[in-house]
């Protein structure tokens, strides 16, 4: 099992390329399943989990080639509307396969999710939504069966749901009927997805809104379709937060700083500079750093995913600081890894509060899921001397070659395979 070495402290500077998103990848990719047709995905990270997602697209019955971050994606003749247990167990975002499999075959078999092991995420809000839309839902040996013909209707989430709504604009794609999604997510990533769909027909009011109206088309496709995934906020995020925590200065190539509007604000309220160039974005770290307090929200605010690598760069901040998750529970598994670094973190409920400390020291830590791992290298590259972290397939999911991008800027990370 594959951990880093992480030599501390550094400095990051230079310039750095942010890749594809993840979180618009992967649902666009299981999107290509609703309609029959061919694909061609441009700026898609090469990760763990898209690579697992291509797996579980050819045990559909697609046909997927990849040329470094171009796939292309051939579902002409998919003919397994079935996502087995062993992949859908390491990837939550599998269970994205269900609304386009139910679209195109009224039918669907698709395991209970699994991926990062943190919080409560419970899928009622898909499954009550299809319910809605008049799928038959059944649970079976740990399996989501739907079956049955979809119709219009009015969905209202009792909350935004990045998943649940991308799932149902998916299941829709066929469907000639006006559904409206009220409290739809409003996450740049599903305005990604709601763009990808428009290029197969299906129509949309409200992108970017929380009142989102869907009518589908059942039209075959008449030629091949050409996208671009929009950059990954969070990889930018968490390198604007490392280079923030380790002082220097950065350039960040192909970004779309509107999606880090929050991000952006809290970082310059620390006493950092930011510099906005077309799709590039420049940090410069200052001295005498503030300690900023924030709460997690659903987009436009401050993302759940940057909320383990800002507790870790305000541990490294002189004064007293707070971060609350309001989006999960149970996200801070990263606190206890962060403490053992020396870092002066407690919990209250669901707020991490934090005495900043003068200096970090290397440790043995271990990722526990994506974004915490994100923050752990953030804090070694602070510590003083050597950490060592295991685990770090944890990363490999969501971050694009992270140590290679890093040690361009200056970092000092040796991956090693035991």
């Amino acid at each position: 099992m594959d951990s880093f070495l992480i030599k501390g402290p550094t400095k990051l500077n230079g310039e750095v390329d942010i890749s594809g998103s993840k979180n618009a990848a992967l649902p666009i990719m299981t999107a290509c399943l609703a309609k029959p047709g061919i694909y061609r995905l441009k700026n898609v990270p090469n990760l763990r989990d898209t690579r697992t997602m291509i797996r579980l697209l050819k045990i559909i019955g697609s046909k997927v080639s990849v040329n470094n971050s171009n796939i292309t994606i051939d579902t002409t003749n998919c003919d397994n509307p079935e996502a087995p247990y062993e992949l859908v167990k390491t990837m939550r975002a599998s269970f994205y396969v269900l609304g386009p499999l139910l679209s195109r075959f009224e039918y669907s078999k698709v395991s209970l999710p699994g991926g990062c092991a943190w919080g409560p995420r419970p899928i009622d809000y898909h499954l009550k939504a299809f319910e809605s839309l008049g799928a038959q839902v059944t649970l079976r040996s740990g399996y989501i069966v739907t079956k049955g013909k979809l119709k219009g209707n009015v969905i209202k989430f009792p909350k935004p749901s990045v998943g649940a709504t991308g799932n149902i604009i998916m299941a829709c794609s066929n469907l000639v009927e006006n559904v409206t999604v009220i409290n739809a997510a409003k996450e740049p990533e599903i305005v990604d997805l709601c763009h990808f769909l428009e290029m197969t027909g299906v129509k949309f009011k409200g992108i970017g809104t929380d009142h989102l109206t869907i009518k589908g088309c059942n039209k075959t496709l008449s030629s091949t379709i050409d996208y671009s995934i929009i950059p990954d906020r969070i990889e930018a995020g968490t390198f604007l937060i490392a280079c923030a925590a380790t002082g220097g200065s950065i350039t960040l190539n192909n970004v779309n700083h509107h999606h880090l509007i929050d991000t952006i604000n809290k970082l310059k309220l620390s006493n950092v500079t930011i510099n906005k160039i077309n799709n590039k974005l420049e940090l410069i770290s200052n001295d005498n750093k503030r300690p900023v307090n924030l709460k997690t929200d659903v987009y436009p605010g401050f993302p759940t995913d940057l909320q383990a690598q800002w507790v870790a760069y305000m541990s490294t901040v002189s004064g007293d600081s707070k971060v609350e998750d309001t989006i999960y529970l149970d996200r801070f598994t990263h606190i206890p890894e962060l403490n053992r670094l020396g870092a002066d973190i407690k919990m209250n409920n669901n707020t991490a509060l934090i005495n900043g400390v003068n200096k970090l020291y290397g440790a043995n830590i271990m990722s526990t899921d994506i974004r915490a791992s994100a923050s752990l290298i953030i804090a070694s590259m602070c510590a003083v001397g050597e950490s060592h972290l295991s685990r770090i397939y944890h990363i490999d999911r969501g971050y694009e070659n992270i140590e290679l991008k890093l040690n361009k800027l200056g970092a000092n990370i040796k991956r090693l395979s035991s």
